[in-house]
């Protein structure tokens, strides 16, 4: 007999919690449909009970923190369609629901189609605001899709008579309950698109269940509104219901009533702005006769004063005033030009050429005149700087010092000698003297010690 490597070896524990892996992983949340049996409740809150159906049973579970969220309170027997997930308790090994969602199961089911239809249209993006056509203000005739003998007609007929009784209705019968309700509805809406008799549509019904509604949850009928060239407002129901066709719709009323209301023009409002109309009408006219009547008064008033004696009269005093400001003006003229002849020749005078040239030429001699003192000037002193120059130069001169029989010596590599360690015995050298070089070598060197100084300080 082979016995298996410890890898295939399990313990209890780790085969519940393996398990338990492999169904939350694997299964994850499911649906189901199933009927309530073993309902308790205990202090922590939290429900259990077991689902079953007629072949088989699972025990499940409800946490408090769920169950708060479900609208009814469930009963032994009753049919219920819940989310749960599917999972192992491991300390006992005892295969279970955690159940996350529940609700009975005739709507429960209707429900969850609700849903999975609204999240396909919402993905595709039929309910997007930008797809949504505003409705005509004011609308010229209106067409309501509905029941012809339903209370939803009635209230949306009462509503218009009130409001505007001039708007015209179109009414297209359809069912709006049953099997063959929502093709009707989707012929309906087709029909009106066809004819293009309104501008605008009213499509709804009274209030109901949700299974009564169900024909307004239809993805024909929620395609087709989407379709609709003309502006459709969904009314389905009371303001509580919420329909597939509510979505869909460019707008969504409350209440079949409410949708009359929010398409028709109000006629009390209509009466009031005709009045207001009429008085700007009225106000506009008498501005407009006042303005007439000014430019009636404006025009006899300048005809008058456009007669032809006054008009003569007022040339003639005007042809006087022109003839004054004339003379006036030539005079002023004549005066400014004599002034300015008189500046022009007393510039002429003073610009005179020959004036102009003797005093150039008096300027000429003063300047060669100061020129050449100062050139005469500046020449003595170079003369004196230059002789004392020469002296201190004189003084400095190497040349002068050999003139007094002192001389010069230097190495054969042309250095100064200053001291006996720059040369040894028999290192050739050459001295200036004043005439001339001497060359000689060196025979003996000889220091000379001097005496150093010293000074004492004296105690002040």
């Amino acid at each position: 007999m082979t016995l298996p490597i410890n890898n295939n070896i399990f313990t209890v524990s780790r085969l519940n919690k393996t398990v338990r892996q492999l169904l939350e992983m694997e299964m994850g949340r499911i649906w189901i449909s199933a009927e309530i049996s073993n309902f308790t409740q205990p202090s922590s809150g939290h429900w259990y009970f077991t689902l079953k159906d007629t072949n088989a049973q699972i025990r499940a579970a409800m946490f408090r923190g769920q169950n708060t969220k479900v609208t009814f309170r469930p009963q032994h027997g009753q049919q219920v369609l819940v989310r749960a997930t599917i999972t192992l308790y491991e300390p006992r090994g005892d295969y279970q629901l955690i159940v996350e969602s529940m609700q009975p199961a005739g709507d429960g089911l209707l429900q969850q189609q609700f849903e999975l239809l609204k999240q396909k249209l919402s993905a595709e993006g039929l309910f997007d605001a930008i797809y949504k056509k505003p409705l005509p203000s004011p609308a010229k005739q209106i067409g309501v899709i509905t029941s012809s003998t339903g209370a939803a007609l009635h209230d949306i007929l009462n509503i218009l008579r009130r409001r505007d009784p001039s708007l015209p209705v179109l009414i297209y019968p359809t069912a709006v309950q049953g099997i063959e309700a929502p093709m009707q509805i989707v012929h309906a809406i087709e029909l009106a698109n066809r004819r293009k008799e309104c501008d605008v549509l009213i499509v709804g019904r009274g209030g109901g269940s949700l299974e009564d509604l169900w024909a307004f949850n239809d993805e024909r009928v929620a395609r087709a509104i989407f379709a609709s060239e003309i502006p459709i407002v969904s009314a389905v129901g009371h303001e509580t219901d919420v329909t597939i066709a509510d979505f869909i719709a460019d707008l969504r009323a409350p209440t079949p009533s409410a949708a009359a209301e929010l398409i028709s023009r109000n006629k009390i409002e209509l009466l009031r702005q005709l009045q207001s109309q009429q008085q700007r009408l009225e106000m506009a006219m008498d501005y407009y006769l006042a303005k007439k009547l000014r430019a009636i008064t404006q025009l006899h008033h300048r005809l008058q004063q456009q007669h032809p004696h006054l008009r003569l009269a007022r040339q003639q005093n005007v042809l006087a005033s022109t003839q004054q400001r004339l003379v006036s003006s030539f005079q002023r003229l004549f005066q400014a030009k004599q002034h300015q002849q008189i500046q022009l020749q007393k510039r002429l005078n003073y610009q005179e050429p020959s004036s102009q040239i003797q005093a150039l030429l008096r300027q000429q001699q003063l300047l060669i005149y100061r020129m050449r003192e100062s050139i005469s000037q500046q020449l003595s002193r170079q003369r004196e700087q230059f002789a004392i120059s020469c002296s201190r130069l004189e003084s400095v001169s190497p040349l002068a010092t050999l003139s007094r029989g002192y001389s010069i010596s230097e190495t054969v590599s042309g250095e100064v000698l200053k001291n006996t360690k720059q040369v040894k015995v028999g290192d050739p050298l050459k001295t200036r003297v004043e005439d001339g070089w001497i060359t000689s070598e060196v025979v003996k060197t000889q220091k000379i010690r001097t005496k150093r100084k010293t000074t004492t300080k004296s105690d002040n």
